[in-house]
Parts: C-alpha cells; sequence; structure tokens
C-alpha cells in the first residue's frame, strides 16, 4: 500500500463512528475542484509513510476507536488493498471505503469477501457531464456498474457529490440524485476552494449544499458533508 497521510481522530468521516482516516497515493481521477493533490501521483516519497507506522498507531487506538477510513487518492487503486483492508478488521476496527467508482471489480471481490462495512462513493456528475468534473475520460459503463454494486451490497452505503457552483449546472441538483436506485442514500457536500486543483477554482466562495440531513434519495440538497485534511504520521 502507497500511504501518503494518517489522521488520527475523526467523528464526520464514518458516520456515527469513532474512525481514523488513512489516505492512500494515487488517484486516476483529475477533479479540478480536488483539494488533496499531493495524492494525486502514483509516488510521493517525500509524503508517503509505512503500513508499519499506520498498524502500530490502531494497535494503541485499539478498544477506543470503533472504525477506519480508507480514502485517498483512490483507494482501488492499490494492488494489496484487499490485505490491508483484512488487517485492520483482524484488530477489531471496522472499515469504511472511500471511491470514486471506477474499478467495480474491486469493489465487488471486496464485498464479496466481506472486508467492508461502509462504503462511499462520490458521483461527479450527471454521465454526459462526467468527464468534465473527473477531469479526465471516464469509463461510464465502469461508474454505473460501480452504482449497482453498492446500491446491491448487505452494507451501508453513501453516495455523495462535492457542489461546485462554478462547474455544474443547477439542473443537476436534480439530475443527479435521480441516476441512483430508489432508496439510495446521497448528500450534497460543499466545495472548499482553498486548495482546488484548478487555479482559478480557488478564489471562489465556498459552495453550501444548504437542505436536509443525509438521507434516502431526494432531488432536494441535504446539508454537508465535512472533508478532512491530511495530517501525517
Amino acid at each position: 500500500m502507497r500511504l501518503a497521510g494518517l489522521q488520527r481522530f475523526s467523528l464526520c468521516d464514518y458516520p456515527g463512528k469513532m474512525a481514523a482516516v488513512v489516505f492512500t497515493q494515487g488517484c486516476n481521477f483529475r477533479c479540478p475542484f480536488c483539494h488533496n493533490g499531493s495524492l494525486l501521483s502514483s509516488r510521493n516519497p517525500g509524503q508517503e509513510i509505512s503500513a508499519k507506522k499506520i498498524f502500530s498507531f490502531l494497535r494503541e487506538r485499539t478498544g477506543m476507536l470503533e472504525g477506519v477510513v480508507i480514502t485517498g487518492g483512490e483507494p482501488t487503486l492499490q494492488p494489496d488493498l484487499a490485505d490491508f483492508c483484512r488487517a485492520v478488521r483482524e484488530l477489531g476496527f471496522l472499515v469504511k471505503l472511500d471511491t470514486n467508482g471506477s474499478r467495480p471489480g474491486v469493489l465487488k471481490r471486496l464485498l464479496a469477501d466481506n472486508l467492508l462495512d461502509f462504503i462511499a462513493m462520490d458521483i461527479k456528475a450527471t454521465l454526459e457531464r462526467y468527464h468534465i468534473l473527473a477531469g479526465v475520460p471516464v469509463d461510464i459503463a465502469a461508474i454505473i456498474k460501480s452504482i449497482t454494486v453498492i446500491s446491491r451490497a448487505n452494507i451501508p452505503a453513501l453516495f455523495r457529490t462535492t457542489w461546485v457552483a462554478g462547474l455544474h449546472r443547477q439542473e443537476e441538483r436534480y439530475l443527479i440524485p435521480a441516476m441512483l436506485p430508489e432508496n439510495t442514500r446521497h448528500v450534497f457536500q460543499p466545495f472548499k476552494p482553498e486548495h482546488a486543483l484548478q487555479p482559478d477554482l480557488c478564489g471562489m466562495e465556498q459552495s453550501r449544499a444548504a437542505g436536509q440531513a443525509p438521507g434516502r434519495r431526494s432531488g432536494r440538497l441535504p446539508s454537508p458533508v465535512d472533508v478532512s485534511p491530511v495530517d501525517q504520521v
């Protein structure tokens, strides 16, 4: 696993659980609004930390923390992700995975092996505009497959969209939730412009997703979900 950061404690990244957040290095998307640009390249020797340090920390927190969030970057790019999840669960922690949904086969195998307790997938935009918000050409069939795999999983799941007023169209407030199966949970979360990958977005006013708390699929805008920073061990 190429690991780039550890947030030692979070109350907002794993709904209802006290958790640590582990950040993986490398992503196959280049979302212009991304606030973790240092995690995009496949290698960043100056930032990477060892799994040994992560597990040393987790052993010290056994009985205090409830879960571990694996985020990125894009965790499903890591060839040893399953082994990492398994090792975390063996320490007694719940595992939540954050993903962009580009690799449904990986998600399917992790779920089949019972290695996940919660999964969250980012929905970037409506399908015809996905490449704009992802910053690269996207295999739309893979995105649709991931939505299907996650919505059919027998674990808690959440779909979420970072709302960027300068990039999204107003009708996407309703069209994005409509892409998802009935009885799935979707939230819009706020765009935080301070460290946006696309320079001209950095000066934008923070967009807010006002409305109800996270809930079932809806055309309304739920309340924002906090986005946690990367902290070094």
